[in-house]
């Protein structure tokens, strides 16, 4: 069990108040000459649940590897945990994060033990080698295990699990140091219907915790959205919508760069008015008991053609 922590327990940033445990400052990120992020602006507070929505190709896995310690914004400040993301040494803090991600698992030797994966986040390294852990740490890792049904992947190669399955084991790792910060990068990918919705059970129960720990799940679908997440930053287009940037890709040109286009409750993020600029489709959005949905409304671009 986490424990509690009171906003007097909280660190305090230079008398404002509580600090932020992820703040993103006029961040912008540049690949060979192409500016792919640009402006990016985001404070996460200790203890809120956000969502990091977007279109694929915006960039939200580049802004993962910056919110994890991972990777450098080419101008900007990006501050993890109060620590300045290129002025501090990134494994001093590295393992108050947790993070589970396609990425990481490309991480791992193929043949390393799923138990293994997860318990090597107590150093924040991937592959064992000298280090040791207690029989404690591995109850831990086992009860994770438990909990989002892959107690039956000890013993095996890291390199022949399912995508499902290696999807499970990177959010138990996540969660295995009880981390200051929980990044969770497209976290039911691979899973069958039946496995996305014991992961996303798992995870709001994760969110509806009321601790300091500060969430953010990255995600471009709403199906996808545990319950417990109310703030939401969304990602667009600089200039112009998506369907102009897919014109743009056809005709051989970059598209503009991303940035966030939005922060603030789910409600009032997500739209169909919004949607349908960034995917440059008529979108309908529902939401039912706390689960966001949305699909192609066809049916609107039918009467707008009567």
């Amino acid at each position: 069990m986490r424990a509690q922590v009171t906003p007097s327990d909280s660190p305090v940033h230079e008398g404002r108040g509580p600090a932020a445990a992820l703040e993103l400052k006029q961040v912008e990120f540049r690949r060979s000459g192409r500016v792919i992020l640009q402006d990016v602006n985001l404070r996460v507070m200790p203890g809120e649940r956000w969502v990091l929505f977007g279109p694929n190709g915006i960039g939200k896995s580049t802004l993962v590897q910056m919110m994890s310690s991972r990777g450098f914004p080419s101008s900007g400040s990006v501050d993890i945990l109060g620590n300045r993301l290129g002025k501090v040494d990134v494994f001093s803090y590295r393992h108050r994060i947790g993070l589970s991600s396609a990425e990481l698992s490309r991480s791992f030797p193929y043949d390393e033990d799923p138990l293994d994966a997860i318990v090597t986040a107590l150093t924040a390294t991937t592959g064992r080698w000298r280090d040791s852990y207690t029989a404690e740490d591995y109850g831990k890792a086992r009860s994770l295990m438990r909990q989002f049904g892959i107690q039956y992947l000890e013993g095996r190669e890291f390199f022949r699990l399912s995508e499902g399955e290696r999807t499970r084991v990177l959010i138990c790792r996540a969660l295995m140091a009880d981390p200051d910060l929980l990044i969770l990068d497209e976290p039911t990918t691979g899973l069958d219907l039946g496995g996305r919705e014991l992961a996303l059970q798992a995870l709001s129960s994760i969110a509806g915790q009321r601790d300091q720990r500060a969430v953010v799940l990255v995600t471009h679908r709403l199906e996808e959205i545990p319950r417990g997440f109310n703030k939401v930053a969304i990602m667009g287009r600089i200039q112009g919508d998506e369907a102009s940037a897919r014109r743009d890709d056809l005709s051989g040109r970059d598209p503009q760069p991303g940035t966030i286009t939005y922060q603030g409750g789910l409600r009032g993020g997500f739209t169909g008015k919004r949607l349908t600029q960034i995917f440059g489709l008529p979108m309908l959005v529902t939401e039912d008991r706390g689960r966001w949905s949305a699909i192609a409304d066809y049916q609107d671009t039918s009467r707008e053609g009567q």
